[in-house]
C-alpha cells in the first residue's frame, strides 16, 4: 500500500502557493506563550496537541509536539528559552505565536518588531531553512474576555497594532500567517470559547484555530500533484 503524505498549501503575501510536503513523520515545534502552552485547559486541549491529534486521525504519523512556551513570556523570554533548549534544525513544522505579554507589560510595538523578526528567523532555521514549513499565528484579543472587557477598546487597538507588526514581518519573510484574532473576538458573545479563568481560550476556541489551520491540509499519494 502506498504511504500517504501530507501536503500543506501555504499562501504567501504575494498569493504564491507553497507546499509543505511531510513524509512519514511530522515533527512539530510550537513556540509561544500561554496561548501555546494552553493555560487553564487540559494538556490534550492545547491547540498544538489538537493539531497533532487531527493529523493523526488523518493517518499521519505525528509524535507529541515539542512545545516551548510559558505563561507570561515576552519575545525575549522565548528567545532565551530556545537558546537554553539547544534545539537542532530537525523540525518540518514550526509555529510561532508571541507578543501579547509584550503588549500587556507596556512594551511598544516598535520594540516588539525586531525581536519578533529575530524569533521568526530562528523558527525558519529550526525548520531547516524551509520557510514553507513555518507558520505564524496572530495574537488573540483578550479584550473580548471577562478579564479584559472593561478595557476592550484600548486592548483591541493595542492587539491590532502588534498584529500589524507580526503580519508585516511574516509577509516580508515569506511565512504563512494565520489570523485567528477574529475567533477570539467572539469570546463575549460565546462564553464557552473562554477558559474557566476568564482570560485564556478554551478547548473549543483552540479547536476553531486548529480547524482554520487544517483547512490548508490536503492528502495526497506519492507522485500526485
Amino acid at each position: 500500500m502506498n504511504k500517504l503524505i501530507v501536503i500543506l498549501f501555504l499562501f504567501s503575501a504575494q498569493g504564491m502557493a507553497q507546499k509543505l510536503i511531510v513524509g512519514e513523520e511530522v515533527k512539530f515545534l510550537a513556540l509561544g506563550d500561554s496561548y501555546t502552552i494552553g493555560e487553564s485547559v487540559l494538556l490534550r486541549s492545547r491547540w498544538p496537541v489538537q493539531l497533532v491529534d487531527s493529523l493523526s486521525a488523518m493517518g499521519i504519523d505525528c509524535p507529541e509536539p515539542r512545545i516551548i512556551a510559558k505563561t507570561g513570556w515576552r519575545t525575549d523570554d522565548l528567545k532565551a528559552a530556545i537558546l537554553r533548549a539547544k534545539l537542532k534544525p530537525e523540525y518540518n513544522l514550526v509555529s510561532l505565536l508571541i507578543g501579547v505579554n509584550n503588549y500587556y507589560q507596556g512594551k511598544s510595538a516598535e520594540s516588539y518588531a525586531p525581536e519578533f523578526e529575530e524569533l521568526l528567523k530562528i523558527a525558519i532555521d529550526l525548520a531547516g531553512g524551509i520557510k514553507s514549513n513555518v507558520f505564524v499565528l496572530s495574537i488573540p484579543d483578550y479584550g473580548y474576555t471577562p478579564f479584559g472587557k472593561d478595557n476592550q477598546e484600548r486592548i483591541s487597538a493595542g492587539i491590532d497594532a502588534f498584529n500589524a507588526v507580526n503580519k508585516s514581518i511574516a509577509d516580508k519573510l515569506g511565512v504563512k500567517y494565520y489570523s485567528i484574532t477574529d475567533i477570539s473576538r467572539k469570546g463575549i458573545a460565546e462564553p464557552d470559547l473562554v477558559a474557566s479563568d476568564g482570560l485564556h481560550p478554551s478547548e473549543k476556541m483552540y479547536a476553531e484555530w486548529v480547524e482554520r489551520i487544517r483547512t490548508d491540509l490536503k492528502m495526497a499519494r506519492p507522485g500526485e500533484k
